[in-house]
């Protein structure tokens, strides 16, 4: 197997590592496909609030993951596409204006457009990583999606840039780095979940993609196939634990565990009438409570986080945008009523987010809302492959440079800018 052929996506989270092997596969088309070949996971050390607070404890944990991933695989990546998100995340609005060389607009005027859109100045402690097209005006008429072949004299755009805190960034690739893999790119999670979990018809409808996390919730709202907003609410799975531990006098790796054996995000689904044992500890003796508390604590931090989501979207004037629902990802969409809970808080259809049909192999490895991003950073893997020429990206009998492969890579290229 050639090493050109494999990516890897890799989510350092602040509860847990992933690492994924795969084999890009196909001649990636619109939805370029993925075979897993291997997945390693380890417990997260040194990240605090999402962001690296010990490069050595962080190293450790990539390492352990990488290691078991690739040993599943029986090979090594060198492609390593790393997951960001956090407090630090900032996306505005930029607006180019170009006037059109010839009497038709060229692939050579949009890049020029997007490219002076993208020159927004950032502060020195930030750094971009996504400059994303909205539409663009072409001699005054909005809305056009794809402006090459028009006959204009002007052409403008807005591009939607999502910039980071350069010291989160440096220290997240330096750990990944230390544990022997240089960073390819790094990918916005939200994004990257995007990518392996929301159909096109509900990007096109308009759709908010909720991942909630350990130390985080993420949203990202598409609507008319594009990301319109981004945000992120500082409650996540840990604050849930966190709840339990001080609700009903546990430690923190006990109240983990029974939130995940025990927990539920609505009362209404467990029995008023059972009962659950509390281990004991130094200063605790062994104990009997209604399991409908720790739904109830759960229920009110969630609805919380839930909450909070509705009125990022509200105040972003997004409200009437999300006709194709809430799509939920992350470890928190995993305990039961979670959806339901989510659906009084939108008043809208909501779904668990699972990875689609573009990834095989060991699929079922991944087939949870807790892996959405690591499955989409190795999709997203597989299409910057294609767009940087890669031998995955090259069809056995067509040569780079042939007519059909540039056509290919055009289809590939313009879904990019489509999708960022």
């Amino acid at each position: 197997m050639k090493v050109e052929r494999l990516v890897m996506g890799l989510d350092v989270g602040s509860a847990r590592t992933t690492a994924v092997v795969a084999e890009v596969t196909g001649e990636l088309p619109r939805r370029p496909g993925v075979r897993v070949l291997g997945v390693g996971q380890a417990r997260t050390a040194g990240l605090r609030r999402g962001a690296v607070a010990d490069i050595e404890e962080a190293a450790r944990s990539v390492r352990e993951a990488v290691d078991e991933a690739e040993r599943m695989a029986g090979a090594r990546a060198e492609a390593v596409f790393v997951g960001i998100a956090g407090e630090h995340v900032r996306a505005t609005s930029s607006h180019g204006i170009v006037a059109v060389a010839e009497d038709e607009i060229t692939p050579a005027d949009v890049d020029r457009v997007n490219s002076q859109a993208r020159m927004m100045p950032l502060p020195p402690d930030r750094e971009l990583l996504h400059a994303i097209p909205q539409e663009y005006t072409v001699d005054g008429t909005a809305g056009i999606r794809q402006p090459v072949g028009m006959g204009a004299m002007r052409l403008e755009t807005d591009v939607y840039l999502v910039s980071i805190g350069s010291q989160p960034a440096a220290n997240l690739r330096k750990c990944v780095e230390r544990a022997g893999h240089p960073v390819r790119e790094l990918v916005l999670e939200p994004i990257a979940s995007a990518l392996a979990v929301l159909t096109e018809d509900e990007k096109e409808l308009g759709v908010a993609l909720v991942d909630l996390g350990a130390s985080a919730t993420d949203v990202a709202v598409f609507h008319e196939g594009k990301i319109r907003h981004l945000a992120t609410v500082p409650f996540g799975g840990a604050h849930v634990t966190s709840d339990l531990v001080h609700g009903v006098n546990l430690t923190a790796s006990d109240a983990e565990q029974l939130k995940e054996v025990y927990g539920a995000a609505l009362e209404s689904l467990v029995s008023p009438d059972e009962v659950i044992g509390l281990p004991g500890s130094a200063t605790q003796p062994e104990r009997q409570v209604p399991r409908e508390l720790l739904a109830h604590i759960i229920h009110q931090r969630l609805d919380e986080i839930f909450d909070l989501v509705v009125r990022g979207v509200h105040g972003a004037g997004l409200a009437g945008s999300i006709g194709g629902g809430v799509v939920l990802t992350g470890g928190g969409a995993e305990l039961p009523g979670t959806a339901a809970l989510a659906r009084d808080a939108f008043g809208t259809t909501v779904r668990v987010g699972r990875p689609l049909d573009a990834i095989a192999g060991l699929r079922e490895a991944l087939d949870t809302p807790r892996e959405a991003a690591v499955a989409g950073l190795t999709l997203y893997g597989a299409s910057r492959l294609a767009i940087g020429g890669a031998t995955a990206a090259v069809p056995r009998r067509v040569s780079a440079g042939a007519p059909q492969m540039e056509r290919w890579a055009q289809r590939v290229r313009l879904w990019l800018q489509d999708f960022f």
